[in-house]
Order: structure tokens, then sequence, then C-alpha cells
């Protein structure tokens, strides 16, 4: 089972595999730690991660990067159009009103939709995991944002279903780091509580997150963030001064060229790292645009006051966070920072004055959601044994259901039924009375983030008929799943029926006492007053109630009844499910197969590659060695015709030979083959022929030695069987003189008479021959005569003679013996011509 946890950045992505020692980080196939999150298309395949990266200066219109930010959005979202106007690809709103991006693809025009670009990007670091692993990885642990709303966080799921994965959990990125800090304290105290604050400012995101912690335990106390604050905020005040200052002074204009703001923006990140270490930087960019070369050069002061809308932002998440946490600066122990953005010095100067005490950079700040996403994927596998520590997370939004009474012109009803901060996972159970098919709607609610949807989802219970012709009792179970997902689970009608069942005369229930679900069961102390929830006195319906709040789904709680007459029926209720926004089953199925055909045509480019390469080596491999090596294993007027093949594949390799399909590439290389495999052949078989005649001599000389001693660990064996030893050696010797004869007479670039594998076959042979024969174990000795019962005479026999009849009677054993050490001696001698 794969233990994996993914990290994905919306600028980079990165790998974490649990081992026995401990998480790693997995390097790709350039050796990095960090894979970028660039899918970019090509006319004849895509370019994913490092090789997204490489490609996207050369093809930036068909570059996607910033994937996480189209993710389960509106078109229309405000933030979603300030990220279009930067992007150097063309995005539309679809049909449905979600983004569709534009790229062109194998010569065509081509759409994808967020989650399919996201399952690209999943795939390729499934792909890395898997050649670090050598083996399939399916089950993992995903890192996301606590921000992602409960569309954003079904998108994730149906891209790791693309990519054929199956997230154990959908991790925040903020418990991701939480748990990485908290798994391997071991002075954490019992009973005090240890308060941290986590600040993790990325590359377009931040999120703060104060944690509690306990010995074996972390619970979060609280979530806050601002999804457009980030690393990439400071690149873009730098972009747009830069941009500016060269119109002014170089008169280019560089949002006219999709290239040029590539390399400007890439050239702006570097400047931004060198200002976190040094008070000033320069930039030079070469040929930026129309044939100019450009410089500048700024100072952190003026890159601190471009910057000064986006660091003004920076107070507000830490100040919600500590508000909703109930705490003061007084009452955090320690402060985290991690995230690439965080080593802004201007940032780290607005957090240090906010919490009045300088934070710390103990943990790896771009790592440490990978490493925390692959200790929770160890703790959810049966594969790893993983220190106790729990995990009490807590859901980031509040949720509510909404539905309308059974009487008509009545308003619909709302409850909020997971509160924020409600444990993750956990389970509901409502009771409604209805006669008829009615519909529940999942809403957001209680949120100041404007950009969450506040519809989610739409369920219709029904149809079904209640027996007496009244309204039903139907028990209704809305589950917030481990990935922070609500959906109505299930809808069972209960009904009483009368049943003829003799009261039992003891005071305990008997088994077979009839059951009956009670909405009275004990309520959670931790479920807050708004679970419980009543219709206004004169409305239509009875009362409808939610039941207790748990982590887990659990049968409702029985009581059992004063008298035995009557039973609980249970009925299964369809539920119809309408999730806004989200992928249907068939449109995933299809997203699936557009996958498999993808990846199917980059693999068979890929292998088309190969196939190229390898010509292009062979033509460069053998013209090295044709004056060289080879030199004495081929004919003069054979090396002018070969060498003039090896011309003519090299210049079709370069113009026709540029863009062909695999199996040219395969013929053309056997073409080669053809006249170099010969001389190749012969080359070899003069490097090996020697060590393979030296083993046949060996193998030779050893038995024929062995069947000519007069050892007594071969007295056993028959003089005949000997003598065939002798005459096989014998016919083997004369075999290999007469062949090695004809070798020597030939020059070394004629083709050999005497091969490395008949030699080899030769020595096979004569050793399945002699071995048996010589290895023969040693006859086990006659069992001796019991002595008869009846007394001897005394005159049976003489002193010598009992003495001569003991030793002939020992004799035997000690030549068994003998044979047995002879035996073992013989397989085990270092000389044993089976060897050869």
């Amino acid at each position: 089972m794969s233990v994996v946890g993914f990290d994905l950045g919306n600028e980079s992505c990165i790998v974490g595999v649990a081992r026995q020692r401990g998480i790693d980080v997995v390097l790709n196939e350039e050796s990095k730690r960090e894979t970028p999150a660039i899918v970019c298309f090509g006319d004849k395949q895509r370019f994913i991660g490092t090789a997204g990266a490489a490609n996207s200066t050369m093809n930036p219109k068909n570059s996607i990067s910033q994937i996480k930010r189209l993710l389960g959005r509106k078109f229309a979202d405000p933030e979603l159009q300030d990220d279009i106007k930067a992007f150097p690809f063309r995005v539309s709103e679809g049909p449905d009103g979600f983004p569709l991006v534009h790229v062109r693809y194998l010569g065509e025009e081509r759409s994808f939709t967020p989650t399919q670009l996201l399952a690209m990007v999943l795939s390729n670091l499934k792909a890395i995991a898997e050649g670090n692993l050598n083996s399939a990885v399916i089950d993992c642990c995903i890192g996301i944002p606590v921000y992602f709303t409960d569309l954003q966080r079904r998108a994730v799921i149906d891209a790791a279903t693309i990519a054929g994965l199956r997230p154990l959990r959908l991790f925040h990125e903020t418990t991701a780091t939480a748990l990485a800090y908290g798994i391997y304290k071991t002075d954490l105290p019992e009973n005090d509580q240890l308060n941290v604050a986590f600040v993790d400012v990325g590359n377009a995101s931040m999120q703060v997150s104060i944690v509690g912690y306990k010995k074996g335990q972390l619970k979060m106390l609280s979530h806050a963030y601002d999804r457009s604050l980030g690393g990439r905020d400071f690149d873009e005040a730098l972009f747009k001064h830069f941009a500016a200052k060269f119109k002014e002074e170089y008169k280019i204009d560089v949002y006219q060229n999709a290239r040029a703001c590539i390399r400007l923006r890439v050239a702006c990140e570097k400047l931004k790292k060198m200002l976190s270490a040094n008070p000033e930087a320069p930039m030079n960019i070469e040929c930026l645009m129309d044939e100019k070369d450009v410089r500048g050069f700024i100072k952190r002061d003026e890159f601190e006051q471009i910057s000064a809308p986006v660091l003004e932002r920076v107070k507000g998440p830490l100040e919600k966070a500590l508000s909703e946490a109930g705490l003061m600066t007084e009452s955090l122990h320690f402060v985290e920072v991690v995230g690439s953005g965080s080593r802004v010095p201007a940032v780290m100067k607005i957090i240090t004055e906010f919490f009045g005490k300088e934070p710390r950079r103990t943990m790896n700040a771009s790592e440490c959601v990978a490493r925390g996403c692959a200790l929770q994927c160890a703790i959810l596998s049966p594969t790893f044994k993983v220190r106790e520590f729990q995990v009490n997370e807590g859901f980031p939004f509040s949720v509510a259901l909404s539905w309308k009474p059974d009487a008509q012109n009545n308003e619909s009803q709302q409850t909020v039924v997971f509160p924020k901060g409600n444990p993750m996972p956990s389970i509901k159970a409502l009771t409604f009375y209805r006669s008829s098919t009615f519909a529940v709607d999942v809403l957001n609610v209680d949120t100041d983030d404007l950009q969450i949807t506040h519809k989610i989802s739409t369920y219709t219970i029904g149809p079904f008929q209640s027996s007496k012709g009244e309204k039903a009792k139907l028990k209704v179970k809305v589950r917030l799943n481990i990935h922070g997902i609500v959906s109505l689970e299930s809808a069972t009608m209960l009904e009483e029926e009368e049943v003829e069942v003799p009261v039992s005369s003891t005071s305990e229930v008997p088994k077979d006492a009839t059951r009956m679900e009670t909405d009275d069961a004990p309520q959670d102390p931790a479920s807050s007053a708004g679970d419980h929830m009543q219709e206004p006195k004169g409305a239509a319906d009875p009362a409808e109630g939610a039941a207790e709040n748990g982590a887990q789904d659990s049968e409702e709680k029985t009581v059992p009844m004063d008298t035995d007459t009557k039973k609980v029926k249970k009925t299964n209720v369809p539920v119809a499910e309408l999730v806004y926004g989200a992928m249907g089953t068939v449109e995933l199925e299809k997203a699936v197969e557009k996958e498999y055909e993808m990846a199917l045509q980059d693999r068979v480019m890929e292998e088309t590659k190969d196939k190229k390469n390898s010509v292009e080596a062979y033509v460069y491999d053998m013209r090295n060695k044709i004056h060289e090596k080879y030199n004495d294993f081929v004919m003069s007027e054979d090396i002018e015709g070969l060498m003039a093949k090896l011309q003519e594949v090299e210049d079709w390799l370069y113009e026709d030979g540029e863009d062909e399909t695999k199996g040219v590439y395969v013929a053309k290389l056997e073409e080669l083959k053809k006249l170099g495999g010969p001389i190749e052949m012969r080359y070899k078989e003069w490097t090996e022929r020697g060590p393979a005649l030296e083993q046949l001599v060996y193998c030779i000389r050893s038995f024929r030695e062995a069947a000519l001693s007069a050892d007594q660990k071969f007295d056993h064996i028959d003089v005949s069987e000997k003598q065939k030893v002798v005459n096989e050696c014998s016919a083997a010797e004369t075999w290999l003189m007469e062949k090695k004869q004809q070798q020597d007479a030939l020059p070394k670039h004629a083709n050999p008479v005497l091969l490395v594998s008949d030699i080899k076959k030769k020595a096979e042979a004569l050793d399945r021959f002699c071995k048996p024969i010589m290895t023969k174990p040693r006859p086990a000795p006659k069992p001796q005569t019991p002595p008869p019962a009846e007394t001897p005479s005394p005159e049976a026999h003489t002193p010598e003679q009992q003495s001569n009849g003991a030793d002939e009677s020992a004799e035997p054993a000690s030549d068994g013996a003998q044979d047995e050490h002879a035996a073992e001696q013989m397989d085990t001698d270092k000389d044993d011509p089976s060897q050869a």
C-alpha cells in the first residue's frame, strides 16, 4: 500500500513518502525537490512539471500555470478576473458559468476544465512517486487550503480520480503543518495546553491557524486566511514598477508581448529573493523585447513602498485568527512561520510586531505541508505503525440545511447543522414529518467571504408512501466527511407496526424483544444549541429535530418498550443529489478516458524520442569506435561503406527524419545494425573468447585429475565409470584443439569459427556428464546381524577371533563415515570442476 502525501502549491508541488525510517521528500526527474505546477501543450504531446516549465518560455500561450486559482470558481469571480488579466493563456466562460482554458494541442484548438488540468499535474506527481518507490501509487493524502469550498474540495477529488489516485483524506495545509510540527515533540504538556500560531504565506494566499497541543494530540483552535495575499503579489508589484519604468526609459510595452511578460515576471521573482537578503539589487535582462537589453535597480525601502498595499493586508488574518481562538498574544507560546512568501523581511516585521515575539523557523518552510500529508496518510494506513497522535480538526465554515414546510405559503426554514469549528468528520440525524416528496438545500451561512457560494447542493427525498395514510416519519442523516464535504447520506422512513408477541414475565429484556428508535437520545454535551430545531408554534408540521452530533456514523439510539406489542419498520427512501457546479458521473468517466488517451499519446511520443535518440547514439558511437576498437575487425573497403552509411543516416535525422514515427526509427536502427552488427560481434567474440577457453580447459583438467586420482574418496566409484569421464574429457579436449587451430588461422576481420557460446555449451555438457559420476555418494554400510539369543558355547570364539570380528564389523561403519566425508568434500571443494 502506498503512503504518499502531495502538497499542491499554486506555483510548485512537493511529494512526500513515508518510509520505515521516517518521511522523505521525493526528487523528480531533474533531481529537484519541487516540481512546477505547469502543463504545457505541444503539437505532439504534453509537457508537465519540470518539462512544462522548460517549454513555457518558448510556448507561453499554451503553458497553463496557477491551476489552483481556477479550480471550482465561477468565471465572474472578481478575484479570478484579476488573475486572468495576468495569464498568458486564454480563459473563457463555459456553458455552466465556470472557466474553460483554451490551448492548441495536437494541431487543433482544445479546451480543458481546471479539474482536468489539475488531474494532469497529479498524474505527473504520481509518476514521480512511483518512480521513487518502484511500486504503484494509489492511496494518498492531498493538501488543500483551508479556504477551499465544498465545490473546490469535490473538484480535487474528481481530479485525483481522473489521475488514478484514491485520496484517503483532503488535509488542510495548516493542519498538515501543525501535525508535522507536533508529532515529533516529546515534551508536550499533559494537562496545560501549548498554544502555537502558524503563519503560512504561500505563493498566492496567506493562511493563519492557532493550534493547541497536549501530549499525543493537537486541536485546531481557529483558522483565518486571505486567499489573494502571497509572494506573487510582491512579484506583481515589482512587475508593474519595472514595466512602467521600461516603457518610459526604453519605449517598450511588455504587456504587448506574452514572452516578454513571462521573462520580466521571472526576473522580478529573482529580484524579490535578492532583496530578502540584500538592501538593494540590480536587474539585467538581455533582449527583453524589440532586441533591447534592459537594466534596472531598486532598494529594499523602495520595494516596501511599492508593496505597501499588499503589506497592509497582512495584519487582518492575524487579528481574525487570534480573535476566533479567544486568546491574547500573551497566551501564545510560539509563532511558527512557513511558506515561500514569508521570506520577505517586511512581512516578518509585521508578524513580529503583532505577536510581540520573534517568529521561529524550526520547520522547512516549503516542505512541511508535504511531510504533514505523508504523516497523515501513514496514520490512516495499516502499513505503518505511527506514534499515537490525535488530530482534532475543525470545519472552517458554517453549513445549514434549508427546507420548505408541508403547508402552503410558508417561508423556508433553515438551521445550522455544522457550525464553524465543528469536528471533522461528523454526522447529524434529523427527523422530518412529510406526506410527499420534498427537497432539502445545503447552504453556506454566516460567512463574510464573498467568494463562497451560498448554495452548495439540493437533495430531493422521495417518493415514499406511509401505509397508514398519514404523514410519514423520516430520519435523515447528514454527513460532514473527512474531506470537509457535506452530503445528505440517507433517508429512512420509520413506521410502527402491531405484532403479537408474548410479554416476558422477567424484568430483563429478552433477546427477541422489540426495540424502537427514539428522538430522545442523550445529547452530546459538545453539541451546540442549534442542533435542536423545532418549528414555530402554529406551523402545519409537527416538531422537526436534529439528533446528536457524533464523529463517526453509528446506529440510532434505541430503548426497550414497556410492552412487546409494537415494532418499528425501517424503509429506505430514495435520495437524489444535485451539486451545483460539480462533475457528473458521465462527465467524470469521459474525463478519465481523455486523460488515458493523452497519457498514451505522451508515452508513444516519449518512446519515439527514445528510438530516435538510439539511432543518433548508434551513429556517433559506431563512428568513434570504427577507427579505434573495431579497426582490426573490419576490412578497409568495408570501413568506407559503413562510414558513408553513417553519414547518410545522420543527414537524414536532421532533415527528412526529424519528425518520423517510432516504427521508422526502429527500421533505420535495424538497417544500421546489419552493417555494424557483424563487426561488433567479432570484437565481442574476441574479447570474451579467452576467459571462456580458460574455463573449459579448467573443467577438463579438473574432471580428468579427479578420475585418475588414487584418492580414497573416489575408491567407491567403478573403474569403468572413471574411464568414461576420462574419455569424455579427452573428446572435449580434442574438439577444443581442432577448433582453436582453425580460429588461430583466421584474421580478426573474418567471422569466427570458435564461438564463445559453443565453448560454454561444451563446458556445460561436460559438467552434466562428469559431475554425477564423480560426486556419486559412497554406499551405506550393511547392517550388522544381531547375535543369537541362546548362550554361546565357551569354545565358540577365541579372543583373537572376537577381536578380528569386531574389527571387521567396525570397518564398514568407518568406510561409510569416510564416504560421507568424501562426498561432502567433493561438493564443497573449491576446485570443483562444476564451477566451470
